[in-house]
């Protein structure tokens, strides 16, 4: 019965998830440039004659930088999404990545591999602003959420695609391997419609309808065209723009994309994930680094799966309460242990324990934090304001990625790894609270209903599943 259910579910919104996937290869040829860091580092500054000399700090700069990237990356999105569409701006995002796969292959200075970081970090804001637009507007209600959780599905993939094969090939090696992924994003995405509800706003119905028949494969799509024109109409006379974000009408809608960028990133997830080979290299354990950071890829991987089926059954609110009371806990078991070490306290028979929190954090982390704020943003806010609202989002992300990657290493440096990891029990400690205070559920409901919602109610009642 139910593999009945679900071959029946699948074929019913085959199209759909086709198209979701494709544009989440774009999710994995971006993330690829940030787990890459895990394997390349260490082989820049600890294996005899490197293809380039660098020292630590200019390590912590080469992983930094493309947090710096995806400010501008993302204004770009903010200012071509609504104007050339989603599609093409998303295509190119692939230019940057390729340019700075080969200066990395040919790299004989530090300064090649600023550039190339610099690069990534254009695409990086490009994709991750335009990929949940697209998303929120080409899937049925029923399948949002899941296809939201894509994202980050994809985004663990690549990480894992980096940790299983970066320490095993040479560092130029790695650079043209990762090169794949932009291929298959290319060879896949170019064939995939625009979404609808951008041609319809730009007067192209003809493709509009075209587009909603093959994403829905069914012919009659005017009932679903109609609702949307209607929407749209709605709002073409209201202002959109970053300034707007600020009226009241959208107070509450703010304070959720401010409480998902801080609560995302102060976990530290994107520093422990880039520095994993290194940070693993402080826990005694008989495994080795590498070993280590693989096992870590392949659980997160295989555990953010999960919300691709239970975000549309279970709701968002209560995944990110459960992942982030979850994730507090796996970070101050890592917390614990390097306080330990550092007050000389014999610990190594113990190194277990700290990795077993860390592979807690990450399975917790993958299972709210990681997924359910994409599909979150791509339902909150309304087409008139939603590329600003990224944008945004995105470049306050941006700057506390940068703070908090650059600091990670100066703490480790100068400090301890217990300083960070308390910093980050902290702040998920805090997220919380601010999820359980001001984060709505939004399951179930169709975007004109969540941004009602959100405008008029701050903290409904979590709905039990059925």
């Amino acid at each position: 019965m139910a593999r009945t259910f679900w071959l029946k579910h699948l074929q019913r919104y085959r199209n759909q998830y086709l198209a979701s996937l494709s544009a989440t290869v774009g999710i994995f040829m971006v993330v690829c440039t940030s787990a890459w860091s895990s394997p390349a580092l260490p082989k820049l500054l600890t294996e005899p004659n490197p293809p380039v000399s660098i020292t630590p700090d200019d390590g912590s700069w080469i992983l930094s930088i493309s947090a710096i990237g995806a400010i501008p990356g993302m204004l770009i999105a903010g200012l071509t999404v609504d104007r050339v569409g989603r599609k093409w701006p998303l295509v190119c995002s692939a230019a940057p990545l390729i340019t700075g796969w080969v200066l990395v292959a040919t790299a004989r200075s530090a300064i090649l591999l600023y550039v190339a970081r610099f690069l990534w970090g254009v695409s990086y804001g490009i994709a991750y602003a335009i990929v949940p637009i697209y998303l929120g507007e080409i899937a049925s209600d029923e399948i949002r959420g899941a296809v939201g959780s894509f994202v980050t599905a994809m985004a663990k993939l690549a990480i894992l695609f980096e940790y299983a094969i970066g320490p095993y090939v040479s560092f130029e090696a790695l650079a043209w391997i990762s090169l794949v992924a932009v291929v298959a994003f290319l060879a896949t995405f170019v064939w995939m419609p625009e979404s609808p509800h951008y041609l319809l706003d730009k007067g192209r119905s003809e493709e509009a309808r075209s587009g909603l028949r093959w994403l829905r494969r069914r012919a009659d799509v005017e009932e679903e065209l109609a609702a949307t024109k209607k929407s749209i109409e709605r709002t073409v006379s209201e202002r959109a723009g970053f300034s707007d974000l600020f009226v009241a009408t959208y107070r509450n809608h703010l304070i959720i994309v401010l409480i998902l960028a801080l609560g995302m990133q102060l976990t530290g997830s994107l520093a422990i994930l880039g520095y994993a080979q290194t940070i693993f290299g402080k826990i005694s354990s008989k495994l080795t680094p590498a070993e280590m950071s693989i096992i870590l890829g392949v659980v997160q991987f295989v555990t953010v799966l999960f919300p691709i089926f239970l975000v549309d059954r279970f709701g968002r609110r209560p995944l990110m309460l459960w992942s982030t009371a979850g994730s507090t806990l796996g970070l101050l078991l890592g917390a614990i242990y390097f306080t330990l070490d550092a007050a000389d306290v014999a610990v190594e028979p113990y190194g277990w324990i700290s990795f077993v929190g860390l592979l807690l954090f990450v399975v917790m982390y993958a299972f709210g934090l990681a997924t359910v704020p994409f599909t979150i943003l791509s339902e909150i806010f309304p087409k008139n304001i939603r590329a600003a609202a990224n944008a945004t989002q995105g470049i306050v992300s941006s700057i506390i990625i940068f703070g908090l990657v650059k600091l990670f290493q100066v703490a480790l440096d100068n400090v301890g790894a217990y300083l960070p990891f308390w910093v980050f029990t902290l702040c998920t400690a805090a997220t919380f609270g601010f999820v359980f205070l001001f984060i709505p559920e939004t399951k179930g409901r169709t975007l004109d209903e969540v941004h009602e919602l959100i405008a008029g109610v701050r903290s409904p009642p979590i709905k039990t599943p059925r």
